[in-house]
C-alpha cells in the first residue's frame, strides 16, 4: 500500500493519473458526440436517446459518479503539477523558446483545462440541471441554443476543447510510455484528427439549431 500512495506522490504518479483519466474523458466526448448527433435526425430521435440513457437507472448514475471522480483527479493533480512547475520556475524567462517542439496548444493546456472546467459547470446548469417541467431534453436544447450569444460561447468553448483534447491525448499515450517511434506519428496526427471532430462536431449543433429558429 505505501508503495502505491508514493507512486501517486512524484510528478510521474501524477502524470499517468491525469493521462489514464484523459483518455477515458476523451472516449467520453467520442460517446457523447454520437448521442448529441442524434439532434440532426430530429427531436424525438434525441429524446428518446436521452430516455434510453435515464432507463439504464444504477449503471448510468455509477458511470456518471465515476466521470465526477476521475474529473476530481484530473482538475486536482493538473493544478498541484502546475504549481510544482511554477514553483520550479518562478522567475519567467526573458525570451519564450518553443524547445522540443513545443506548441501553442501544450503551452495553453493548464488555461484551457480551467476554462473548459468553468464551461462544463455552465453547460450543466443549462443541461443537466435544468428545470424538465414539461419540457423534453430537445425543446430545452433549442431554446437554449436560441440565444446567439450563448451559441457564440459554446461554439468558442469547442474551439478550445478541440486543442484541449489535441495535445492531451497523444501526451497520454506518451505519458503511459505508448509512444513506440513507428506509431507515435500516426497517433499525432490522430490526435489531431480527434480534436476536429470534437470541434467541429460539438460546435456545429447549436448553429444548426439556431438555424432553425
Amino acid at each position: 500500500m505505501n508503495w502505491f500512495l508514493r507512486t501517486f506522490t512524484t510528478s510521474i504518479g501524477k502524470k499517468l493519473v491525469m493521462a489514464a483519466t484523459g483518455l477515458i474523458f476523451c472516449l467520453f466526448l467520442f460517446t457523447h458526440l454520437i448521442g448529441n448527433l442524434m439532434v440532426y435526425r430530429g427531436g424525438d430521435r434525441l429524446v428518446a436517446y436521452s430516455e434510453g440513457l435515464h432507463r439504464l437507472g444504477l449503471i448510468i448514475n455509477v458511470a456518471e459518479w465515476g466521470l465526477v471522480i476521475f474529473a476530481l483527479f484530473h482538475i486536482c493533480f493538473a493544478g498541484v503539477l502546475f504549481y510544482e512547475n511554477w514553483r520550479a520556475r518562478p522567475v519567467g524567462y526573458v525570451m519564450k523558446r518553443r524547445a522540443g517542439g513545443r506548441t501553442w496548444s501544450s503551452a495553453t493546456m493548464p488555461y484551457t483545462g480551467l476554462y473548459l472546467l468553468i464551461f462544463v459547470i455552465i453547460h450543466l446548469i443549462n443541461f443537466h440541471f435544468a428545470k424538465r417541467s414539461d419540457q423534453s431534453i430537445y425543446q430545452i436544447v433549442v431554446h437554449t441554443f436560441s440565444h446567439p450569444g450563448y451559441v457564440a460561447f459554446y461554439v468558442f468553448s469547442m474551439v478550445v476543447a478541440g486543442f484541449h483534447v489535441r495535445h492531451g491525448l497523444w501526451s497520454a499515450f506518451q505519458t503511459l510510455g505508448l509512444n513506440h517511434p513507428k506509431y507515435m506519428p500516426f497517433i499525432r496526427k490522430a490526435s489531431v484528427v480527434f480534436g476536429v471532430i470534437v470541434g467541429v462536431g460539438f460546435g456545429s449543433i447549436p448553429v444548426y439549431l439556431l438555424s432553425l429558429v
